[in-house]
Parts: C-alpha cells; structure tokens; sequence
C-alpha cells in the first residue's frame, strides 16, 4: 500500500489522466479494481482523460465495443491508440507510400480507413505491429523487405503483452526475432514513450503535458512517459510490473499504487 498524502503530491495539479489499458485497466476479459470508479470519479472533479494503449492488435473501435462490454459508459469509451498515431505518422512522414503491414485484419482495417495504401507486392516501406495472426509467410516476406533496405517503422515497443495466464510475447519480441534474422533494429518506434502520442492529445485538451497523468503497468513505456514527455506518472502493479522490477528501474514513478482501487482511495483523501 502507498503511504503518499496525496494532498501534498503534485498529482493532485493534475488537469488530465492518460489511462493505459492491459494490465492497468483490465486483464483479460475482466475489469481490475478500481476501474469504473477511478473514471466515476474523474468525471465528477470534470478532470479530462482518455485510454491511451500500445496494443495494436485490435482497432479504436475494437477497444471502444470492449470496453462497453466491460461495463465503461459509451461517453468515456475515448481511446487514441498507438495504430493511431502511426497513421497520422505515415501520413506525414511516408504520404502515398505504399505500406507492407504486419497486422492484424483489424490494425490493417484501420489503416486502410485512416488512407494508408496497403500493398503486400511492392512496398515502398514495412510498420510491424503487434500481429496475434502471424503466419510464417508473412513474416518471411516482412524480414525479406526489411533486408532490402526498406524503411521500416514499428508501432510501439511492448516486449510481452500481459494475460490472465501470464505475459504472452508481444511487438518487441518480434521485432527481435526481425533483428535477429535480418541484423536490422527499427527505424523508427511510435507509441509510448514516444512523447507524439501525448503531445498530440494535450494539444487537442489546451494543457501542458505536464500536467497530465499517465497510468499504467509498464516502466519502459507508460512510466517512462515521465522522462520523454515530462509527464507526471502513476505505476500500478496489476499488471507487467513487479516491486522487484521496479527498484532496478531507470524509470522511477511520482507514485505507485497497487492498482487503480488504491489510487482512487488516494485521491480522494
């Protein structure tokens, strides 16, 4: 349990919450404590907030219909998702370019919405997210491209995914076996803790980003926020992360809770 007065944190300046998802929100298809009342809450102090999620095996609608179904009102279902901000990057850094995705059906519905030319012939540059339908062929085909020089762009960093049944392999793990066979890193990483995707939001609220609040589970993604994007950080651990990981952390949090239930107790002290 925390033993932080909240009153004299400088969580309590906060004028917006950043929430991640797996992990911190919900696991599996259960919602962990606190969830609903953590959101109660933000809207009775009128505090903006917005899930904010790496995982891009699903689409932004896919996590809204979710999160409905876990019981979250249709007006606090906002979800900005590193897929998102991939396309907006593409858009502007890779206009009209065709695009080998390794995706989900759904990521790749997303992108083809969001205007991104899909082309699995003739690439003119390869984005890896995180595909729960990988096949061999694809992934041969992606490293191929990847070997000839492409320019190739990974929508988030996560290592593993967590799961009721314990962390499953997720982007960053692919993005190893990719370096392993091809002597290739990413070019670019979107996604937290790339400080685009917070910016983009505390943009459209009118806020710094310093005083926004970023919940989640991981230290190398949501809580390194703190350092990339200068935002404040709560670390739960219901998720990814353990006490044990965290004391050898170069990412430390403004506070840790062990889940949301006990950061809604503090922060209504």
């Amino acid at each position: 349990m925390s033993t932080v007065n909240i009153n004299q944190h400088p969580l309590r300046e906060a004028k917006a919450f950043l929430l991640d998802m797996d992990g911190t929100f919900y696991l599996g298809d259960g919602l962990l404590p606190g969830a609903l009342e953590l959101l109660d809450l933000l809207n009775q102090r009128g505090l903006p907030f917005s899930f904010l999620t790496n995982n891009t095996s699903r689409s932004k609608q896919d996590y809204i219909q979710r999160l409905r179904g876990l019981g979250v009102r249709a007006q606090d279902a906002r979800v900005y998702t590193a897929g998102d901000a991939t396309i907006a990057y593409l858009k502007k850094h890779q206009a009209g370019k065709r695009v080998f995705l390794l995706g989900t059906e759904s990521l790749a519905e997303s992108f083809r919405v969001g205007g991104i030319n899909l082309s699995d012939d003739d690439p003119d540059v390869v984005v890896i997210g995180y595909d729960t339908s990988l096949t061999y062929a694809r992934l041969s085909a992606f490293c191929r491209f990847v070997r000839s020089g492409l320019p190739y762009i990974a929508t988030h960093p996560d290592v593993n995914c967590p799961n009721p049944d314990g962390p499953v392999p997720d982007i960053g793990a692919m993005m190893s076996l990719v370096e392993a066979s091809t002597g290739r890193k990413a070019d670019v990483i979107i996604g937290k803790p790339n400080p685009g995707i917070v910016n983009a939001l505390a943009e459209e609220w009118g806020i710094d980003p310093r005083e926004l609040i970023m919940v989640g589970d991981r230290l190398y993604t949501d809580i390194a926020l703190g350092k990339t994007a200068c935002v404040k950080t709560v670390l739960v651990l219901s998720g990814e992360t353990s006490r044990e990981n965290l004391e050898n952390s170069e990412y430390q949090p403004n506070l840790v809770c062990e889940n949301l239930a006990e950061l809604v107790r503090l922060l209504k002290q």
